[in-house]
């Protein structure tokens, strides 16, 4: 763990325990790696024992094997899953200077886990609330995850202190996917789960209803162990995404004892069908976001008495194409009656820091930035700031790249900082 200690913490190599952490406890550490993270999922349910781990592992999976570059955090510290899940339990990570490297599951999935920590798998955690908060933390901020498409999160049951410290460590674009059973006493419980979301603002991407059902493995035929639907009921009643249905199957168990994840040794049976049509809505999220950066018309940015600014990060005089890398920033004020530009200015930016430049660009009434690369997170940041954003243009002369886009003739190609 990190050498850091302060006042709350409850010693150098647990964490800080401070609910808030510290301004030594790496604020701006987390804001950069986060920034290199392009979605987060967290798999979270109000229940314990409806395979909420299971999902998880086979999420994250699936997206690796679709060529995702991935993430699969479990912080269900007092019963950590996934390395047995995943046939990791010998595994440790290499821990160094305020860095802790995460461990290889394949060429393109990496897992941490206080599993991997302890030094016997019968040994209990016996710890109070704040400091599994600040492990929370640390898992996140100092695990070397470097870029990822997704982070995948395996959250313990309920709606205490680690799922309130994962979304809130992760920030309310954290998107969440919610697993219940099919009776009602599970369905009770996970409908705290989906108020629990909404009240802290994190968006639903849906529920998945686990163990619907039982197909036979002799016959074929479905029998309903529980009482089925009570997910798809759920999430009716709510308002949110129902993600599909998986059912028993002793496959599924006997991966998880063995260790392997079954969406990755089987391509054709109905509890991998099922998954499969779970993971699709995970994956049009980039769709979505793309969608989202659709250039924007000069009418629909905020005009002050006609008056629209422009920002073009610059180097050399010239359109930057790494956005974090830029030396100046072009404002040009653009006249909208007669879509012209009607003055430029010159500006440095402060030091490059995640979070900081989308609130500096706000300060100077900036409508539009346009830039050659943008990671996600910095153009969530900018929207949020009411600042939108065109990526993928071309090095020119920030005069011209304006004097394009007013014409309608701006093309942009590949974002060259899309992480």
């Amino acid at each position: 763990m990190s050498d850091h200690a302060c006042g709350n913490c409850s010693s150098s190599g647990s964490g800080c325990s401070s609910e808030g952490g510290c301004s030594g406890c790496g604020d701006e550490k987390l804001n950069k790696t986060l920034s290199r993270i392009k979605h987060k999922i967290v798999v979270l349910s109000g229940k314990g024992g409806v395979g909420k781990s299971t999902v998880a592992t086979n999420i994250a999976v699936a997206l690796s094997l679709a060529g995702k570059q991935v993430g699969l955090l479990d912080v269900d510290v007092h019963g950590p899953s996934v390395p047995r899940l995943l046939s990791l339990e010998n595994e440790k990570p290499h821990i160094g200077h305020e860095v802790i490297e995460p461990i290889s599951y394949s060429k393109n999935l990496w897992v941490m886990s206080l599993g991997f920590m302890l030094p016997s798998k019968d040994d209990p955690v016996i710890w109070r609330g704040p400091v599994k908060i600040g492990l929370i933390k640390q898992f996140v901020q100092d695990v070397a995850w470097n870029d990822l498409d997704f982070l995948v999160v395996d959250c313990p049951p309920g709606t205490g202190d680690e799922p309130l410290s994962v979304l809130q460590t992760l920030g309310t674009d954290a998107y969440t996917v919610i697993v219940t059973t099919p009776q009602g006493i599970a369905v009770d419980d996970v409908r705290r789960s989906v108020n629990f979301c909404k009240q802290l603002g994190n968006p639903i991407l849906g529920i998945v209803e686990n163990m619907s059902g039982f197909v036979c493995p002799d016959c074929g035929k479905f029998h309903k162990i529980f009482n089925s639907g009570g997910g798809e009921e759920l999430a009716k009643e709510t308002g949110v995404n129902f993600l599909g249905s998986i059912p028993l199957d002793p496959e599924v168990g006997r991966s998880g004892d063995e260790g392997y994840p079954i969406i990755r040794v089987d391509h054709e049976g109905p509890t991998v069908n099922a998954m499969n049509s779970i993971i699709k809505p995970i994956l049009k999220i980039s769709d979505s976001l793309q969608e989202s950066n659709e250039m924007p018309k000069v009418k629909d940015l905020k005009a002050d008495n006609g008056m629209i600014r422009i920002a073009i990060p610059t180097a050399e005089g010239k359109l930057c194409q790494h956005f974090g890398h830029c030396q100046q920033f072009a404002l040009l004020d653009v006249d909208t009656t007669i879509n012209s530009i009607a003055a430029t200015t010159m500006e440095t930016p402060p030091p490059h820091e995640p979070g900081l430049l989308p609130k500096w660009i706000a300060e100077r009434n900036v409508a539009l930035v346009i830039a050659g690369g943008m990671g996600a997170r910095a153009q969530s940041l900018f929207t949020d700031a009411g600042v939108k954003v065109i990526v993928g243009a071309q090095a020119d002369l920030p005069e011209n790249v304006v004097a394009q886009y007013l014409s309608g003739d701006l093309t942009t190609g590949v974002n060259t900082c899309d992480h």
